[in-house]
């Protein structure tokens, strides 16, 4: 069960942040505030103790704080984001970091490995890693030697097509995963009762479970009722504005 989660609130600039979809339009700066304050509502529903840090201009994207860290139950690890316009925020989530954890128990992924949170997903004790074009093999490499030391374990996941492993991929507790596109068959996988996400509605397989609760993206109904009909309480966020910076559900919170 978590108990806590970080959040950092969108700055002006997010407009310009990295998107690899501009046919979706610049997002509308009011409207993703409004959404954000539904995402915090959302996640107080399920229990947690949210800390909002404030927004920084001078990182478009540094409201997606799942990537500058990874938060593990024995310890936190600083990643190194593979986006040049990215690398500073690691620095930037650290104090919040050590609100909750000792100099000790914070761990940093450093040059020339890259990593980034949305490339992690944590299943229990293991956490897989997405191979991509922000996470390298040396970034992997560190990520799981710090894993084992802790005695948590790590493996790597190639990927094909999407921006970071959770775009496609998301374990929802219970041995269930939503998988859309190139995860529907990946051997890696396939233990787990796979909930296959259909192609028009792929966005909405990164969904994020807090505490028995599944908090989906508003207006995917195939992935909803996917979700209700595993068994879960159901939690609708509209994310539209930040689905055109390439951001989901998972990007926006570090959950622990």
């Amino acid at each position: 069960m978590f108990k806590n989660v970080i959040v950092r609130r969108p700055c002006r600039a997010m407009v310009e942040g990295i998107t690899s979809a501009p046919e979706l339009g610049r997002p509308d700066y009011e409207l993703a505030l409004k959404q954000h304050d539904a995402y915090i509502e959302a996640l107080k529903q399920c229990g947690v103790a949210v800390t909002v840090l404030p927004a920084c201009e001078r990182f478009p994207d540094s409201c997606f704080v799942e990537d500058p860290a990874v938060i593990t139950r024995k310890c936190a690890i600083i990643t190194n984001p593979g986006a040049m316009s990215r690398n500073r925020e690691a620095e930037l989530i650290i104090p919040a970091i050590k609100e909750f954890f000792s100099d000790d128990q914070i761990e940093y992924i450093v040059d020339p490995g890259t990593l980034e949170g949305g490339d992690v997903m944590m299943v229990g004790d293991h956490f897989y890693v997405g191979r991509s074009a922000r996470t390298n093999e040396e970034g992997i490499r560190q990520f799981i030697a710090i894993l084992e030391k802790y005695g948590l374990s790590g493996s790597e996941v190639p990927l094909e097509k999407v921006l970071h492993l959770k775009t496609g991929v998301n374990y929802i507790e219970n041995n269930n995963m939503l998988v859309s596109g190139e995860f529907t068959d990946k051997p890696e996988f396939e233990k787990y009762n796979r909930i296959e996400i259909p192609e028009e509605e792929a966005y909405a397989a990164n969904c994020i479970w807090v505490n028995d609760k599944v908090i989906v993206p508003e207006g995917y109904p195939a992935v909803e009722k996917a979700v209700r009909d595993a068994g879960y309480e159901v939690i609708l966020v509209d994310t539209s504005e930040y689905r055109k910076l390439d951001g989901g559900l998972s990007c926006l919170s570090l959950r622990f």
